[in-house]
């Protein structure tokens, strides 16, 4: 980006209703966090999976990335197995998540504004622990995660019950995203889709400079 650019940044067009955010990526910086326990748990089958592989799947259940990592790949690992490994490997690491700051801070500022809620294509136990240790879960009343039994993402369906349970018109929705996957899914849902990748990288890269 050249320096005379300004900051990317986020935020809530007028006749935005509800709000809904992703949490891995999004919220929550819990990625580099999420890809250390899938290479440990490749690595206990003498396996390896290309970071790009990850990325290409960014926001899809863990059990579906392994069986999409099966068919390109011709492998043959036990999808419930390596997806219960795999989990419990993240999970020990989320106490350390840490909150993207330019996403967390839009989501405080609209608390008590607008309603809220945060879809997730990970389990709810891993999700609950990425917002407690980021400090976010108290400003969200509907958490949906993979275990609440609907397709997942690119599918609309986990969008349109958090609508539903916002009390909020889906096109009046504004989904807050990092995954392609969770983009397609907001606009098949008829909602507002706002990548939050240009202003999280921005971010990120500035912390450190």
């Amino acid at each position: 980006m050249n320096a005379a650019d300004p900051a990317p940044s986020l935020s809530v067009p007028a006749g935005v209703r509800g709000l809904i955010f992703d949490c891995d990526g999004t919220l929550a910086d819990t990625l580099p966090l999420h890809y250390a326990a899938w290479e440990e748990t490749f690595a206990t089958l003498g396996l390896h999976c290309p970071l790009e592989f990850l990325l290409r799947h960014n926001g899809k259940p863990t059990d579906r990335i392994v069986a999409l990592y099966n068919a390109e790949f011709d492998r043959h690992i036990d999808i419930h197995q390596f997806t219960a490994d795999k989990e419990r490997r993240t999970y020990a690491r989320l106490d350390q998540a840490k909150p993207l700051e330019p996403v967390a801070a839009l989501a405080r500022r609209y608390h008590g504004h607008l309603p809220m809620a945060v879809v997730s294509g990970s389990n709810r136990a891993n999700v609950e622990r990425a917002l407690e240790a980021t400090g976010l879960c108290v400003l969200f009343p509907v958490v949906l995660t993979a275990d609440d039994g609907l397709p997942p993402k690119p599918n609309p369906d986990l969008f349109l019950e958090a609508a539903r349970r916002l009390g909020v018109e889906p096109k009046d929705c504004q989904v807050f995203e990092d995954a392609d996957a969770g983009l397609d899914a907001a606009r098949r849902a008829g909602m507002i889709a706002t990548d939050v990748r240009s202003v999280v990288e921005h971010w990120q890269a500035s912390s450190h400079a």
